[in-house]
């Protein structure tokens, strides 16, 4: 079996959590918000963040959500940004984002520089710079 891509990461957040996470992924990080007639139609139990033309995170509201924490099995989901890492430090300084920490870690291309910062419901994201 051959792997392609990843395709989408569905992370469980608050019931009340909707109105954070778009201010988080779409205002503050700028990805697009799909499939949010469908979550408020009722047909489908999520709406989500659209990283790439071929991936996304599901935000599924939960009503038994509880927070990742250094107790769970979450660690971090990376994502690739087709911008320079001070291009990304100051997109998230200019949206009031903290900035956790900026590391050079390895990943699916290469060693390349990285910032992590912190969702509303305590997921970790990291965005690592394409470009030098």
């Amino acid at each position: 079996m051959n792997g392609t891509a990843i395709d989408h990461v569905n992370l469980h957040i608050p019931e009340d959590g909707v109105g954070s996470a778009l201010e988080f992924y779409r205002d503050a990080l700028g990805f697009d918000i799909v499939g949010m007639d469908l979550y408020e139609s009722g047909e489908k139990p999520f709406f989500s963040a659209r990283l790439a033309p071929g991936a996304v995170i599901h935000l599924q509201p939960d009503a038994g959500f509880a927070p990742a924490s250094e107790h769970t099995a979450y660690d971090h989901v990376a994502v690739r940004i087709d911008d320079t890492i001070e291009g990304i430090e100051d997109a998230l300084a200019a949206a009031d984002v903290d900035v956790e920490r900026r590391l050079e870690p390895l990943g699916a291309t290469g060693v390349g520089p990285a910032v992590y910062v912190t969702d509303p419901f305590g997921y970790r994201i990291e965005l690592k710079a394409e470009q030098a």
